[in-house]
């Protein structure tokens, strides 16, 4: 089992990390710091599948459960990167029914859906089993962060394979009117983030939010997440850099 289904299973939260920049180097940095899962994002960042690999191979020497948020519900890209290793898919704009078990299966090996074989790297990461044990473990996040998403949210989350729910929020607040804000304290955005996070759990399935403020990610956790995402490598060193110069009198 990976270490994001044992938090899961203790009952916990998972804190999650989040690689927007390329490197090999940054992700073996990143997995040796104790989140429990770190996602390398090919969606909104310079990251691609080719640059992807040597990431995921870098942080195999941690327990940290590795995901890629991929670009789009597109299968072909979804099966590289799980055939490189891979344990968790964030798959973005689930809209629908058809979207999730689109997206479902493309992660699933027959006869739970239509992955093809050729694990590369999941047999060395996973042994010999991989195959027996992969849709089992293999994470599926679909995200909702439309109008259209949050309408057909019962639908969604009721879909046969679904692990969990993932809040974009910046994109739920545009779809709905409303600037596009991370942080989400009170207000409409938080409302409809609440709807959401009912939704998956009413479904008996789990509920993750994307945060750039760790006392906002401390408040879902709260509130009853499953899985928070606090900030990312590049916020990181936005957030730090201020201080060195302060510290210097160039504050």
């Amino acid at each position: 089992m990976s270490k994001l289904k044992d938090v899961w299973a203790a009952g916990n939260s998972a804190i999650n990390g989040w690689l927007s920049l390329p490197g090999s180097h940054l992700a073996e940095v990143m997995a040796h710091q104790g989140w429990d899962c770190l996602t390398i994002d090919l969606q909104h960042s310079s990251i691609d599948v080719a640059a992807a690999i040597p990431m995921l191979q870098a942080m195999a020497a941690t327990d940290v459960t590795p995901i890629v948020r991929v670009p789009w519900n597109e299968p072909s890209v979804m099966m590289r990167v799980l055939d490189a290793g891979a344990y968790g898919i964030i798959c973005p704009m689930i809209n629908s029914r058809a979207d999730a078990e689109e997206f479902v299966s493309a992660c699933r090996y027959p006869p739970d859906g239509m992955r093809s074989n050729g694990a590369y790297r999941g047999m060395i990461v996973g042994g010999a089993d991989y195959q027996q044990t992969a849709n089992s473990e293999i994470v599926t996040l679909a995200m909702i962060e439309t109008r259209e998403g949050l309408e057909n949210i019962k639908e969604i989350s009721e879909t046969p394979g679904l692990d969990g729910l993932y809040i974009g929020p910046t994109d739920l607040a545009f779809s709905h009117g409303h600037p596009p804000v991370h942080n989400n304290f009170d207000g409409p955005v938080a409302e409809l983030i609440g709807q959401i996070l009912e939704g998956a759990h009413a479904a008996g399935i789990k509920a993750g939010v994307h945060a750039t403020r760790t006392d906002y990610a401390a408040k879902m956790m709260a509130d009853g997440f499953d899985l928070v995402t606090p900030t990312s490598d590049l916020r990181m060193i936005q957030a730090a850099a201020p201080d060195v110069f302060a510290g210097l009198g160039r504050g």
